[in-house]
């Protein structure tokens, strides 16, 4: 695990804090930085920005400041538009988005708010909108990743890294 911050340092200029906290414990750190790179860094059936899109809302959702300005940067960075990730973690409803886009996030934002209300005529709405199987459960598990995430950053105070403010802003 050593290299691997060793490479986030190479390729961001930083290690995340989330990192560090993580790295107190080799086996969490591991367990972290799998689950997290499987969902969000590796091919997957969502798009990287679709992926990221559902982070900052649900963030944003629970009020996690960590994740809103990490992945909001991810958002600028990916989408090219240097107010998504803003637009997104203010009220995504007011963001240019399409229609896909925004069954997604709808369906994101009940899994975190009101999850004994999800039924199957929400997983129908997003399957007759041409949503597989696969991208359903990666919105699910990208949700309920975020959701856990948020409440750890929350819960340790963890504050974001200065650099993550200012990317990708031009």
């Amino acid at each position: 695990m050593k290299r691997y911050i060793e490479v986030c340092n190479e390729k961001l200029g930083m290690v995340p804090n989330v990192i560090l906290a993580n790295a107190t414990d080799p086996e969490r750190l591991k367990n972290f930085v799998n689950f997290y790179n499987r969902l969000m860094v590796k091919e997957g059936h969502l798009s990287k920005l679709e992926r990221e899109m559902i982070a900052v809302v649900v963030s944003s959702y629970n009020k996690c400041f960590y994740c809103v300005v990490a992945h909001g940067a991810a958002v600028r960075q990916l989408s090219k538009n240097p107010i998504l990730g803003d637009q997104l973690s203010i009220n995504y409803k007011s963001a240019k988005l399409n229609k896909r886009q925004k069954l997604m996030l709808d369906f994101s934002v009940k899994l975190t708010e009101s999850p004994h209300k999800i039924e199957n005529l929400d997983r129908e709405t997003l399957r007759k909108n041409r949503f597989t199987e696969e991208e359903i459960l990666e919105i699910v598990e990208i949700t309920s990743f975020f959701n856990m995430s948020n409440r750890i950053a929350s819960g340790t105070d963890m504050k974001p890294n200065e650099q993550y403010h200012n990317m990708n802003r031009e």
